[in-house]
This record gives structure tokens, C-alpha cells and sequence, in this order.
């Protein structure tokens, strides 16, 4: 009886730490992503500072916008998995699984938060383009 307890002491830690890692790699996904748009708003920006047209203005605001979505779906992401990384053995598994699930659900946000304002700096940049051609 004692063995069976500490063997299902066991699974339950083991079951506990792969889903905190599961919850931090998806935070760090998140945060990785929150960078990348980070990186292409201030791109944007850039290219609006050089060409200052009404195109390129809106399409580094949009890209300003959409980093700023990525940084708060990266914090609800490393929220959830500070939730995920401090469930007690006593909470059940589906409350675990919701953490994980709902930094998973942060990262894909950011991630998709990442896209739009690469799309945006693109934006920006081409009206930048077009804007010192004359166009």
C-alpha cells in the first residue's frame, strides 16, 4: 500500500512538471513573439518617419497596436503558466490542463498578434516606398 501511494505521488509530480514546462514553453513562445512584433512596429515606425504619408502613419499604428496585443497575450501567457507552475498536487488535473491550455491560447494570440504587425510594417515600408518614388 505504501508503494502504491509513492508510486502515485510520483505520477502525480511527474504529470505536475510536464505540464508547467508545457505552460513556460508556450509562455516563452508568447514572449518570443511579443519581441518579433515589438521588432517590426518600431520597423514601421521607422518607415513612417522616413516617408510621413496618411498609408504609412496607419500602417505603424497598426503595427503598434498589434505588438501591443502580442505583449499582453505573452503576459497572459507567463501568467497562466505561473498559475500552472504553482498547482499543488492537491488541485485536480483539469484545473493544470486549464492553465496549460489557456497559455497555449496566449501564445497562438501572440503569435497571430506577431503576424499582423509584420503585415503592418510591410505596409508601412511599401508606402514608404511608393511615397518616395512620388506615387
Amino acid at each position: 500500500m505504501k508503494f502504491t501511494r509513492t508510486l502515485l505521488a510520483s505520477a502525480l509530480v511527474a504529470l505536475l512538471a510536464a505540464c508547467s514546462n508545457s505552460a513556460q514553453d508556450s509562455a516563452q513562445e508568447a514572449q518570443k513573439s511579443a519581441d518579433a512584433a515589438q521588432q517590426a512596429s518600431d520597423q514601421a515606425q521607422q518607415a513612417a518617419a522616413q516617408a510621413p504619408t496618411q498609408e504609412a502613419k496607419q500602417a505603424a499604428d497598426q503595427a503598434k497596436t498589434a505588438a501591443d496585443a502580442a505583449g499582453q497575450a505573452a503576459d497572459q501567457a507567463q501568467q497562466a503558466a505561473a498559475a500552472a507552475s504553482s498547482q499543488s498536487p492537491a488541485n485536480s488535473s483539469s484545473t493544470m490542463s486549464m492553465s496549460k491550455d489557456a497559455a497555449a491560447n496566449a501564445a497562438d494570440q501572440a503569435d497571430k498578434a506577431k503576424d499582423a504587425a509584420k503585415n503592418a510594417a510591410d505596409n508601412a515600408k511599401d508606402a514608404a516606398k511608393d511615397a518616395s518614388k512620388g506615387h
